[in-house]
């Protein structure tokens, strides 16, 4: 650890600055892990900005994890403020330069998707919840649920299908999404309704959040007054008719690499009509 000379009122005192390594946008990130006591901290703190500045940083980020309670109001008190929680840390954030501050906001969204399984007797495998909005009211719904942190889109339809049903599913298209606002926490919400095809038959109801579960011929569930009257839904049917019919056409999932770190992610595009192209480019 670097050691700074820091000249104070009362004379010279020596502050160890805190372990840093700089991020992609002319900032720092200091990723605490060693208990320290709050006026220590403090002091490298200040002499860690003072040299930061010379430098020309301009945002700092401290991730303390929850063992560093301690260290939380000190930081503030120096001008840091929240900027994200996790379970296990909390990271905290100042803006050092004269610039305007570029800090990105926290994430703004939620994701969560709607799963439409249809087996080929045209029944839709649906639930009734015991929590939430829908409990009681003798609603039949298809699954829904929320994305995990570095979950795909598609790989958690297929997690809510099986958690809540225990039918086993392929996922084929994502239908259509939804965005909406003030949601869960003030955050936003991308309501992701993909269409599903079943592996398994036999459902086994998840007993802590679904009062029942069954396959359901679609124009029954169709036929359902909250289905007809909510307009969500009413699309969602619409859809979903329209794509047995053959005339509608989802996105379909395909993996790319990622331009950022090389990973795998997931590119979700209308396959049919890409594919005709190509193949029409290809003939001419």
């Amino acid at each position: 650890m670097l050691v700074l000379d820091q000249v104070l009122e009362n004379g010279t005192e020596h502050a160890e600055l805190l372990p840093a390594t700089n991020d992609n946008h002319g900032g720092v990130i200091v990723d605490m892990e060693e208990a320290m006591d709050s006026e220590v901290f403090v002091t490298s703190l200040r002499a860690s900005i003072s040299r930061w500045r010379q430098q020309g940083k301009k945002g700092i980020w401290i991730k303390l994890p929850i063992g560093l309670v301690n260290l939380i109001e000190p930081a503030v008190g120096e001008g840091f403020w929240y900027h994200h929680a996790e379970p296990n840390y909390l990271m905290l954030v100042c803006w050092i330069s004269e610039t305007t501050s570029t800090i990105p906001a926290n994430a703004s969204h939620r994701v969560s998707i709607g799963a439409i399984v249809l087996n080929d007797k045209r029944e839709v495998l649906v639930v009734q919840e015991k929590s939430g909005r829908f409990q009681g009211t003798g609603v039949w719904k298809i699954p829904t649920g929320t994305v995990d942190e570095g979950e795909n889109i598609f790989m958690a339809a297929k997690r809510e299908v099986e958690e809540e049903t225990g039918i086993e599913t392929e996922f084929l298209e994502i239908l259509a999404f939804r965005q909406s606002h003030k949601m869960f926490f003030e955050k936003s919400d991308l309501f992701f309704i993909c269409m599903m095809r079943p592996l398994s038959f036999d459902i086994q109801t998840q007993e802590l959040e679904i009062e029942a579960a069954q396959w359901m011929p679609f124009e029954e569930y169709a036929a359902q007054p909250f289905a007809q009257q909510h307009e969500l839904f009413k699309y969602i049917t619409d859809i979903c008719l329209a794509k047995v019919q053959g005339d509608y056409t989802g996105l379909s999932q395909i993996p790319v690499t990622s331009f950022f770190n090389d990973k795998l992610s997931c590119l979700y595009l209308n396959s049919r009509d890409l594919n005709n192209y190509l193949a029409s480019s290809d003939q001419a």
